[in-house]
């Protein structure tokens, strides 16, 4: 095991360097692929911005990432700061269905849209979390990968997807 992560952790950086949205997906997606990008496509709908693309290439790196975090870190949030992609998590949890549904995840994070304020393009006072709704329909991305596991012993489910390019740029609008 401690071979795997040492082997992760080489080629995360490597495999970064790559271009998400250049990657080709297959025409017919899996379940779940179809179930993230249909819901991030409806909210994006919602706010009449471009649709996204399933990039194989991001799902490949969060499946890694939510893998990794699975078996090392507890299952816990990972550090996104220095990816150069767009980034959320979901952390759920309670029972062995710990996972939610694709579709349930993305809502999750549209919820957050009751806490964005376009007209001053900040979250409302008292909210200050809205960065994953706006990274959901953030316009100028368009890649999106996700993946998910679930972690037995604390029956938790990780989800994380990737957005490329990124979101949240300071100073501009999501849309």
């Amino acid at each position: 095991m401690p071979n795997q992560f040492l082997l992760l952790l080489l080629l995360l950086p490597s495999l970064q360097l790559r271009s998400a949205s250049a990657q080709p997906s297959p025409t017919t997606l899996p379940a779940p692929a179809q179930d993230f990008l249909d819901a991030h496509n409806r909210a994006r709908s919602a706010v009449n911005v471009p649709q996204l693309q399933w990039s194989s290439y991001l799902a490949n790196l969060t499946s890694l990432l939510v893998r990794r975090q699975r078996d090392t870190a507890g299952c816990q949030f990972a550090n996104l700061t220095s990816s150069k992609y767009g980034g959320n998590q979901l952390l759920a949890g309670g029972s062995i269905e710990a996972l939610p549904k694709p579709r349930a995840a993305v809502e999750e994070w549209v919820k957050e849209k009751a806490y964005y304020d376009y007209g001053n393009n900040t979250c409302v006072p008292g909210h200050e979390t809205c960065g994953v709704y706006t990274q959901v329909v953030w316009g100028k991305s368009r890649a999106l990968g996700c993946g998910q596991a679930v972690c037995g012993k604390e029956a938790l489910g990780l989800t994380v997807c990737f957005y490329d390019p990124p979101g949240n740029v300071v100073g501009e609008r999501p849309y």
